[in-house]
């Protein structure tokens, strides 16, 4: 006797998990800082939400998150992060301002080194950076891995920035000293720096001595809002590795084998060694 057919209903949820799998990509998120961070994720506004949208990675330890191949959104570690119990929860840098470990639509709070992403976008590339233009607290890399197409060049700031972090944009915690940067919009509140008002655009907005401290730092990272060129980086179809406190001899190491052939390099050797 003859097999029944498959349902209609039944080939389409087989076609649409295919489908699924076929058209997403991961993140893998590494933490290779000596102390424990507290990963927050923020969808764009017409994204599906990631899940989860915050959870603490132990050192040495990483996640990995499947993520939609049309999602945009940000990414970043927070840091001294205390009070598990709910509604208590908070980090001095870079909390999301949700009372709890999952930042369920909050956004980091600045000074934050951020790991921005549009997937699948213009031409089908994704299109990734990692964002000074916020502050920063933490070093950062993001590396693609298996891109068919574009640059698919790391990119990051790989320099601990807090200790040399220019005193007028020190965060400074009890005990602990600086611990994270802010930017100079955030310190002064100057439209100069903040790219508003009069100098709302790319021809009246230029990089200014302190967003300079951070381009020089880490050439690759975004320093101030009009820094797009040397700042947004594309591959296609890639899943993509990101690392809190990585190491910069080893990126280093790594890059020169690529030869990646992006116009900056990944790191400035004179600042390896804040």
């Amino acid at each position: 006797m003859d097999r029944p057919l498959l349902s209609a209903s039944l080939v389409a949820l087989v076609a649409l998990s295919f489908f699924s799998e076929v058209n997403s990509a991961s993140f893998k998120l590494v933490n290779k800082c000596r102390y424990e961070v507290w990963p927050g994720i923020l969808s764009g506004a017409n994204t599906a939400p990631l899940s989860p949208t915050g959870f603490a990675l132990k050192p040495g330890k990483s996640r990995t998150l499947s993520v939609p191949k049309s999602w945009s959104g940000r990414l970043w570690a927070r840091t001294l992060c205390t009070g598990y119990s709910p509604g208590n929860f908070s980090c001095v840098t870079a909390d999301c301002g949700s009372g709890k470990i999952e930042c369920a639509g909050g956004g980091a709070k600045p000074p934050a080194t951020l790991a921005e992403f549009t997937l699948n976008g213009a031409n089908g590339l994704d299109f990734y950076d990692v964002s000074l233009v916020d502050g920063y607290n933490l070093p950062m890399l993001v590396v693609p891995r298996g891109g068919t197409r574009g640059g698919c060049s790391p990119t990051g700031c790989l320099v601990d920035l807090n200790g040399k972090c220019p005193r007028a944009l020190r965060v400074r915690e009890s005990g602990r000293g600086s611990v994270a940067c802010r930017s100079a919009c955030e310190a002064f509140g100057d439209p100069q720096f903040c790219c508003s008002e009069a100098y709302a655009t790319p021809d009246t907005c230029q990089p200014s001595a302190y967003s300079l401290f951070f381009k020089h730092a880490c050439p690759r990272s975004y320093s101030y809002a009009y820094d797009d060129k040397t700042s947004t980086y594309t591959c296609a179809s890639a899943d993509y590795v990101i690392i809190f406190c990585p190491l910069p001899y080893t990126s280093l190491k790594v890059l020169g084998a690529r030869k990646d052939g992006a116009p900056l390099p990944l790191v400035n050797k004179t600042m390896m060694y804040f």
